[in-house]
């Protein structure tokens, strides 16, 4: 009985059924959105754009893979500085919003082809070249570096009220604790103790638990933890604001480099899906998926994605590991519920009082969904670790992930915005942590023989 259990889920080329598609499709939408939606806050560029953007560089992305790697692309939080810096320069201060979009859009486009050209390397130096520049040490360690730079966030989301009146900040900020607590446990509680096709949508139970917990406080103390008008609008149907890339020198040198630095999330990633998705595979008798042979391929996506987005105006991205640890959580490894993600995402960009439905989700909600799910990020890279059988008895070994950790969590909360500053510049700290513990894993393994 428990084998029958272990056994439920659907592999990259399954398809499930029409009514069983859309609540999958609507989870991976619930993870992705709060991260995607922030960045856009955060940069300034519009966030019906970035929605739109999201799914349509999803799609592209699939087609680009050949439908052989179930990955949901979004806004990177790795670029925010970058862009930030560009939209705030006071080089443009005399530009209109979309003029500095535009701007920054060109940059974002060049980064892509970083990738491209980094993934069509890869393709061509073979596993062995690219385990030895990024081997488990490394990937693992960038994998819990960014679930745990993320903790803030989600513990700040968790803690959230709505505009009050000050005598009521203290029920409120209780009331946030509630409402989020009750979202965490109760998707702990789904994802460990549900049976069957239920235990595929922890994450979309969670969430309608808690935000029925939010109405009914909302009710009784008359904190409104839900809104419905967060985007004041007129019309039903309102498209997305498009804007075109503007050539600029300064946006290449802020954002194009960025894209170097998350080749090795990007490979977590790709690492942490094989695990995951194989171990289905196997519980199920089916064939071995060689989703880690395409880490090339991957990147060669990213890029296009990268592309694709800044063409209309949205920030940069990635695959996001919110949705990796989504379908980890629920075994829905389908790419054909990723397609539909995609498509529905555009939908809900172009229509105000849907993007006002997801938006209505209280921010104690979203934190307490995060805790689980950037959790679950950062131990996929114990995972790797483990998977790899990594010798952590081994000095090499020790130095590489010592680094890596300090550099980017230390980075990433002794720093403001998560940019260490170094030498009179600025560099993003888990761009930082990357970079360095490549380069220190290569000098080390100088002289070193082959297992």
């Amino acid at each position: 009985m428990s084998t029958k259990n272990q056994s439920i889920g659907y592999l990259p080329d399954e398809r499930p059924p029409i009514l069983e598609l859309i609540p999958f499709a609507l989870q991976q939408i619930v993870v992705m959105f709060p991260a995607t939606v922030l960045v856009a806050l955060i940069t300034g560029f519009h966030v019906s754009t970035t929605i739109f953007a999201s799914g349509l560089a999803t799609l592209c992305f699939i087609l680009v893979t050949g439908r052989k790697i179930p990955l949901y692309y979004g806004s990177s939080f790795s670029y925010i500085a970058a862009i930030a810096s560009i939209m705030g320069a006071e080089a443009f201060s005399n530009y209109s919003l979309n003029e500095k979009i535009s701007i920054a859009q060109f940059g974002i486009v060049m980064s892509g082809f970083v990738s491209i050209i980094a993934g069509m390397i890869i393709k061509r130096s073979g596993k062995s070249t690219i385990d030895k520049v990024l081997p488990p040490t490394v990937t693992g360690s960038i994998s819990i570096i960014i679930g745990l730079s993320l903790s803030a966030i989600a513990m700040a989301d968790a803690s959230a009220i709505p505009a009050v009146a000050a005598e009521q900040t203290g029920l409120a900020s209780n009331m946030a604790w509630i409402v989020s607590l009750v979202t965490l446990f109760s998707t702990i509680i789904y994802s460990v103790y549900l049976k069957g096709k239920l235990s595929q949508l922890p994450i979309l139970f969670g969430l309608f638990t808690g935000y029925i917990t939010a109405a009914v406080i909302g009710a009784v103390t008359g904190i409104p933890f839900i809104t419905f008008n967060t985007i004041a609008s007129e019309g039903f149907i309102n498209l997305p604001i498009f804007t075109l890339p503007k050539p600029s020198l300064a946006a290449v040198a802020a954002i194009m480099p960025i894209a170097i630095a998350t080749i090795p999330e990007s490979t977590a990633h790709i690492y942490q899906l094989d695990i995951y998705v194989n171990d289905l595979a196997r519980k199920k008798g089916a064939k071995k998926y060689d989703i880690e042979d395409k880490l090339g391929l991957n990147l060669i996506g990213d890029g296009i994605g990268d592309i694709v987005s800044g063409l209309i105006g949205g920030p940069a991205g990635t695959n996001y590991g919110e949705n990796i640890s989504a379908m980890a959580l629920s075994k829905i490894f389908s790419v054909p519920v990723l397609i539909a993600a995609s498509i529905i995402t555009m939908v809900i960009s172009c229509f105000t009082p849907l993007i006002n439905v997801v938006y209505s989700i209280p921010k104690a909600v979203i934190g307490g969904l995060s805790i689980y799910l950037f959790g679950v990020i950062a131990a996929q890279g114990i995972t790797i670790m483990m998977d790899k059988k990594v010798d952590m008895f081994k000095s090499k070994n020790l130095a590489v992930i010592a680094v890596i950790l300090i550099i980017g969590l230390g980075g990433s909360f002794g720093f403001e915005n998560g940019m260490i500053s170094m030498f009179g510049m600025q560099f993003p700290a888990i761009a930082t942590a990357a970079v360095v513990g490549i380069v220190l894993n290569l000098v080390l393994s100088f002289g070193e023989k082959s297992e």
